[in-house]
């Protein structure tokens, strides 16, 4: 057994030093069975019990606080009164957990639960952190196969038909979808729930059999319609822009458009079935030139329907032979990917990552696009079905568009459809108790953001009993602003580039539009805080008047956890953008190991992007963090600017929910522990969390 007045001693030596480096943010879900609570509980009157209560107190309120290294110590202090008390193990792993030790979270929690503590939600949340820690040190980058986790009826509950014959769907990030009706001629907008947000008919004498709905990169939706023989543009909201397109055989006609694709060059692929060819647009819908049919080297597309563009290769499956060809952006055949009766009949295809996910009949296939492997990602199973669409959602999903059976299915890996949802009471705000204000974090076993939630997908308990006056207050995701911090390497190699250095500070500021905070941090020797305020207070920025002195040695990693520290009280959607060279420098990450780093980004939804100013690749530590959290890479001078930067950082997915609501606690004049539940639902998915908190003293 672990003497853990021992171990208090260590660890409380152990944060002392680390004390400099304190967090500030929410909190983290915990919870205290019945049992546990009658066997266990911190309220016996004695003298070590009060002293420990009166610890125990100030502990939660400095989690709350965010002050979690404060917490700790405070926990630490608590338990060294009562050393076997499990509420106490359990809150002294939460804070372990949000200041990035998770091994020493996990510590703490498997000791409570070996004692009988925490039920299945404990050993739930110890089984799903340790796996996080599994697939952190060396995720594979590969198709899993997907079960349904539910399904949107293209019928309601009296029979009424809310969209028929299904053929494609496009996420949003907000969680919402658009959702083409083949036989009725809409665009439907669905929320999460499945309740119909918006209906679009298209414009003048609408929708002619819609086919395919794809987003641009400048944000606009287009619409093919397979009978009326044109593409349609809509703004992102769904606003009619124009059509383009005409019935024929020239350059510019269609008969019978069926699936869409963009290159990184904002030009459009069509794949055009009467014409057996793919017809070429510019971003701005003006013909350019068809490829596919009949020459010297290729016998011709038979019946070419989905289409993808990855690395400048057009990949284009053809249902009448089975096959997937691949052609230049310019048109040149380039060879088979998939050979003849590789699929039965393929309908549309949508690149994920290096994968192509291709629908056939009744099955769903991911190809790699290197190779042309195949693997098995779903089946509808024997009922007759037909399937015409398969994207990824926002939410680790895929979501699947069964044309015979007019559904639209949400699949999920099979890990999160029996695990459930990772739900985690982050922060409660007593302050005007009894109205409590509390922020949850719900994920998918993934470490996904779970978005898109409305007020009914939460249910709120005290005691097991429904609160009052409950309210969905606001959700992260739907926020429009971030606050950056610039990370600035102040190291001998990266300071050749200033120039390059101030144009980006300045460009990223500007885009800002003064939305945030931004926060400027130089990574030296030792890090300083340079700047903090609105970003319109650098647009002079000078790289000279930095005060860190260029170094031979940068402690990155102390750096990045004074940069995380600042962000965690600051808004729901932040992010680190570290501005160097690519290159570290000796010893960079000694006091701090990327793992922990990692784990402290992520467990207090913190994003990590790496901004390159010279051209080639980072070094591993940079790309471990920038591929662990929700982050990217980007060079300088890539052709694109640099002002999407920012709105790739708003576009982080978050699921952080605030909720309120009035409590019908007895307080004690604020002594006494209050808890709370949260249950969090979609679907036939669902989790939950407990914690507990203290009104204000009387």
């Amino acid at each position: 057994m672990i003497n853990y007045k021992n171990k208090c001693k260590k660890f409380f030596a152990f944060f002392l030093f680390a004390a400099g480096f304190s967090a500030f943010s929410q909190q983290s879900g915990a919870f205290k069975s019945e049992e546990a609570n009658a066997r266990s509980s911190i309220g016996a009157r004695s003298a070590s019990s009060g002293l420990a209560e009166q610890e125990f107190r100030r502990g939660v309120q400095a989690y709350y606080r965010g002050a979690f290294n404060d917490a700790i110590l405070q926990f630490e202090k608590s338990l060294s009164y009562l050393p076997e008390e499990n509420i106490i193990l359990d809150w002294l792993g939460k804070a372990y957990y949000r200041s990035g030790v998770e091994g020493a979270a996990l510590e703490h929690w498997q000791y409570a639960a070996n004692e009988g503590y925490g039920g299945l939600l404990l050993q739930n949340r110890i089984e799903i952190v340790r796996d996080r820690r599994l697939l952190a040190g060396g995720a594979l980058d590969k198709p899993v196969r997907y079960t349904e986790s539910g399904s949107y009826s293209g019928k309601n509950s009296e029979g009424i038909y809310v969209f028929n014959q299904p053929v494609s769907v496009l996420p949003n990030n907000d969680g919402t979808m658009w959702v083409l009706s083949y036989a009725t001629n809409e665009l439907l907008k669905l929320d999460l729930n499945g309740l119909v947000i918006e209906r679009n008919g298209g414009y003048f004498n609408g929708f002619d059999r819609p086919m395919d709905v794809i987003r641009l990169h400048n944000g606009n939706l287009l619409v093919s319609e397979f009978a009326g023989d044109r593409v349609s543009m809509f703004s992102p909201k769904g606003t009619f822009i124009k059509s383009f397109g005409e019935k024929g055989t020239k350059v510019g006609a269609l008969v019978g458009p069926q699936y869409l694709a963009e290159d990184s060059d904002g030009n459009i692929y069509v794949s055009d079935f009467g014409n057996s060819r793919i017809d070429v647009f510019d971003a701005e819908g003006k013909p350019l030139f068809f490829f596919g049919t009949k020459s010297d080297d290729f016998a011709g597309l038979k019946g070419p329907t989905g289409i993808a563009v990855y690395e400048n290769i057009v990949y284009v499956a053809d249902c009448l032979t089975g096959a997937v060809h691949r052609f230049d952006v310019s048109g040149n055949y380039l060879g088979l990917l998939c050979k003849n009766k590789t699929f039965k009949k393929p309908e549309s295809m949508k690149r994920w990552g290096r994968y192509l996910v291709v629908c056939d009949k009744n099955k769903v296939y991911s190809v790699d696009s290197d190779t042309g492997a195949l693997f098995e990602n779903l089946s509808s199973g024997n009922a007759p079905s037909r399937l015409t669409s398969a994207v990824p959602d926002i939410n680790g999903n895929i979501l699947v568009t069964d044309f015979s059976s007019n559904e639209v299915y949400v699949m999920a890996k099979l890990s999160e459809v029996v695990g459930g949802l990772f739900v985690q009471i982050e922060r409660v705000i007593s302050d005007s108790f009894p109205h409590v204000t509390i922020e949850v974090k719900v994920e998918n076993r993934s470490r996904q953001s779970v978005v898109g939630l409305k007020e009914n997908n939460f249910l709120i308990t005290e005691n097991k009993a429904a609160v009052q006056n409950y309210k969905l207050e606001g959700a992260a995701y739907a926020n429009e602003n971030a606050d950056i911090t610039l990370l600035i390497d102040r190291s001998l190699s990266s300071g050749r580039y200033e120039e390059s250095l101030e144009s980006a500070v300045k460009e990223i500021a500007a885009s800002m539009e003064n939305r945030g905070t931004l926060r400027i941090v130089s990574a030296g020797a030792v890090p300083l805080i340079e700047y903090e305020g609105s970003p319109s207070g650098v647009s002079n920025f000078k790289a000279k008047n930095l005060k860190n002195p260029l170094s031979s040695t940068v402690a990155l990693d102390v750096a990045v956890r004074m940069c995380a520290n600042n962000l965690i009280n600051a808004a729901k959607k932040s992010a680190i953008l570290y501005i160097g060279d690519g290159h570290v420098t000796q010893n960079a990450f000694d006091k701090y190991g990327l793992s922990d780093l990692n784990a402290y980004l992520n467990n207090n939804s913190i994003g990590f992007a790496n901004l390159l100013l010279a051209q080639g690749a980072s070094d591993s530590e940079l790309n471990f963090l920038c591929s662990h959290t929700e982050g990217g890479e980007y060079y300088v001078y890539r052709d694109e600017g640099l002002s999407s930067i920012v709105d790739d950082i708003i576009n982080i997915p978050s699921g952080i929910y605030v909720l309120s609501y009035d409590s019908a606690l007895a307080t004690d004049f604020g002594q006494k522990y209050l808890p709370v539940e949260v249950e969090s639902f979609i679907m036939n998915r669902s989790g939950r969390d407990e914690t507990g908190y203290f009104a204000p003293l009387q």
